[in-house]
């Protein structure tokens, strides 16, 4: 029977180099960003990788189709690559290839990284993909802000609260990132806010204004991974290990079925639960040390709260409001930032996530370091409401064999 790849698989060193609009820097100069402080805090050698997974979204915007631009530009040593997408959960997708290799013992040390230059593009949002019946027959003209809009109002709907009530918890949301991104020196946003700038904002979709809004940016991240054994002889005497790394796509249902109400997602309880039972977790609001999230907008923080099981159905605004998801309250969110702050380079935003827990369990963080974490998440959601793709994965403080 399937055990999972929990505790089979060290994340010996990761990099992150700082998202903005970064003119300058092509899509490889930022995988040569990340790359060049993972390798270094992994302390081996580049010849030691034997495989590597590159992350990107829009390709043709960024390095291509293909995965060379990966092995290319960190002149990897002739070594299997492979570009994977999935969606806003692209990066976490690179991470699981690489995991696996480890965990299944087809390589010892494996490399993800996750890249994405979107300011070059002349959009002044995400740009259009290629046509098909996946966007055409279920979504024609839809946008992003338009579709979480959506998932506000019902979400008003089904729990009774009100529009007024629930942008208040909303604007508390991008207000609490902004506060965490001036403490961190690569986020791309990293001044505060207030909540009445947030309520009087402009709207984009009623009732998201513009500060409800994650930004569009350039960034990448990188990880390197090998086994717990040979973690130890690299003197990691204590690393992070990966307790879970669970997906959980859309299979229709919420597009041609009434079961679902628009209110929440489908995708994230299902890879939540997977990802629990394969880390052990019986009680994540108290295991759980800190949680970073898939904060496209300040709407989809709140309902995740709940599809994650950290708060209670229809009590996650009182939570919000009460201080429980601060950097001081009871279980931290988006203490680096967020998608809020950070913008989303769709390819690099879930390694990104990794980065920022991976950081605060070796209490790396620098003035954002919160005391003695042991356990984090990292949440995706890919696409919108009614047709996506989640992730959760889970890591912790873990001692060598």
């Amino acid at each position: 029977m399937a055990s999972g790849i929990r505790d089979k698989v060290a994340i010996i060193g990761m990099g992150c180099s700082r998202f903005g609009e970064r003119w300058e820097s092509s899509a490889e100069d930022l995988m040569l960003e990340a790359f060049a402080e993972a390798i270094a805090d992994a302390g081996i050698e580049r010849d030691r990788i034997e495989a590597g997974w590159l992350g990107v979204f829009y390709q043709e915007q960024s390095v291509s189709k293909s995965g060379l631009p990966l092995s290319m530009a960190l002149r990897l040593p002739n070594v299997p690559v492979t570009r994977v997408e999935n969606l806003c959960a692209t990066g976490t997708e690179a991470l699981r290839g690489a995991a696996y290799a480890v965990a299944s013992g087809a390589v010892d040390v494996a490399l993800a990284m996750g890249v994405e230059k979107l300011k070059d593009t002349g959009f002044g949002g995400l740009p259009e993909r290629t046509k098909g019946t996946f966007e055409d027959q279920w979504q024609p003209g839809f946008t992003p802000p338009g579709a979480f809009a959506q998932l506000a109002t019902a979400y008003a709907a089904r729990h009774g609260v009100g529009i007024a009530d629930l942008r208040r918890a909303m604007a508390h949301v991008s207000c609490k990132s902004h506060a965490n991104a001036v403490k961190n020196p690569k986020a791309h946003l990293r001044f505060p806010i207030t909540p009445e700038q947030v309520l009087a904002a402009p709207t984009i979709a009623f009732p998201l204004g513009v500060l409800d809004c994650c930004g569009v940016s350039d960034g990448a991240a990188c990880a390197i991974v090998t086994t717990p054994a040979i973690a130890a002889t690299l003197g990691k005497r204590d690393h992070v290990a990966i307790k879970a790394l669970q997906l959980a796509p859309s299979n229709g249902v919420e597009m041609g079925h009434e079961s679902w109400d628009g209110s929440h997602t489908l995708t994230t309880p299902i890879a939540a639960a997977r990802a629990y039972r394969e880390a052990g977790i019986t009680r994540p609001g108290e295991a759980l040390d800190l949680v970073e999230v898939h904060d496209c907008f300040s709407i989809t923080e709140l309902v995740l709260m709940e599809d994650l099981g950290l708060s209670e159905p229809g009590r996650a605004p009182a939570d919000i409001l009460d201080g429980r998801y601060d950097r001081d309250g009871a279980l931290p969110c988006q203490v680096d930032g967020g998608l809020k702050c950070f913008g989303h380079p769709v390819g690099a935003s879930g390694l990104r996530m990794t980065y920022e827990i991976y950081s605060q369990l070796l209490g790396r963080a620098g003035e954002r370091q919160l005391t003695s974490p042991s356990l984090g998440l990292a949440h995706n959601l890919g696409g919108i409401p009614n047709r996506n793709v989640a992730s959760v994965a889970i890591f912790g403080l873990a001692s060598p064999p």
